[in-house]
């Protein structure tokens, strides 16, 4: 690989100076150092890397090493591979040397050849290690996902994996979870409750607000972190925060920018295209979507967007019945009431 690491793709996250203490959180990445896997997923903005960040600090988290890749752009295998192996040797300096020159040779053998490799140097360890792996969403590539699966299915007791992402990833979390090798932490868990959202408010941005305020930003917000911060940001300077409070919608201009920039441009356009479309409806089921959007397939489209983490949120147990996030169900629409025919 002729590309150059960049370095700071290893380096662990600081921990903000203040944060709202999440002990209930933190207890489920403890359980994770008993499990294979910790999947962390959930929409942008719901702090998933500071919630890993905060773990580290913790008591527990601090006797763990911790290996450290945040993931962009990483979808060639060789890549990939070679990050891993970098982020472990910022643990353990030797392991994984001979993957890594497996890796680099000019022709190197199979993939499960290098991971076995891999693995070897990494049950050889005397120490409890975990892997972190930021923003794995950003994966698209099979064959890393292949190698990933093999990594897990064979990883020595003493090695943890935590895997932080807005789209579920394509590994065996069926299988982990019915094996009790899975720890997951979805939105639901991260989502801020009543209590935490006015400490947030009061401690890490500043605002003095009466608590029936603080109620009405935590409902409309359902308590997504992202959302209270842009709404916090947006009140910095105002004198009535009560009239700002009790107009708070989706489509107000800082999470209208958000939305757009981090959660639907990066979708493709169909699915852009019907999110817009379903806004109208207050609950959604694959008839009604079909119905609405003139396609079948509807069915199809919600799971996949339960499954992308795309603010749409399951109602029964069958995932027959959904609805959208309320501030994301107010931003499309205002999307839909505006002339730009759905050009994001």
């Amino acid at each position: 690989m002729t590309a150059p690491l960049l370095t700071t793709k290893l380096y662990i996250p600081p921990v903000r100076p203040v944060l709202v203490p999440r002990p209930r959180l933190i207890e489920r990445l403890n359980e994770g150092l008993q499990r294979k896997l910790t999947l962390i997923s959930a929409p942008a903005g719901f702090g998933k890397t500071t919630l890993v960040s905060e773990w580290h600090a913790s008591p527990a988290g601090r006797e763990v090493p911790l290996a450290w890749l945040s993931l962009d752009d990483d979808n060639d295998p060789v890549r990939f591979w070679v990050y891993v192996i970098a982020a472990l040797q910022m643990v353990s300096a030797g392991v994984g040397t001979e993957a890594l020159a497996l890796l680099q040779s000019p022709q190197p053998p199979s993939s499960k050849t290098i991971i076995s490799s891999l693995l070897n140097d990494l049950a050889s360890l005397d120490q409890d290690v975990t892997l972190v792996l930021d923003d794995y969403h950003m994966i698209e590539a099979t064959a890393i996902h292949s190698t990933l699966t093999f990594l897990l299915d064979h990883l020595p007791s003493h090695l943890h994996i935590i895997v932080a992402t807005r789209v579920d990833p394509p590994l065996p979390l069926a299988r982990l979870r019915a094996c009790d090798q899975l720890v997951e932490v979805r939105a639901a868990d991260l989502r801020f409750t009543q209590e935490e959202a006015g400490a947030f408010l009061e401690r890490v941005m500043g605002l003095s607000l009466m608590p029936d305020d603080v109620a009405v930003l935590e409902a409309c917000t359902e308590g997504w972190i992202a959302g209270l911060q842009l709404a916090a940001l947006a009140m910095q300077g105002r004198k009535d925060m009560s009239s700002f409070v009790a107009a708070f919608t989706g489509s107000h201009r800082y999470i209208l920018d958000y939305l757009v920039e981090e959660v639907l441009r990066r979708q493709p356009s169909n699915l852009q295209d019907f999110t817009v479309r379903t806004s109208i409806l207050d609950r959604l089921c694959g008839p009604l979507c079909d119905a609405v959007t003139g396609h079948a397939g509807g069915q199809v489209t919600l799971e996949r967007l339960e499954q992308a983490n795309l603010f749409t949120i399951p109602l029964d147990e069958e995932r027959r019945w959904y609805r959208y996030h309320h501030l994301f169900a107010e931003f499309l629409r205002s999307r839909l009431d505006s002339s730009l025919s759905y050009e994001f």
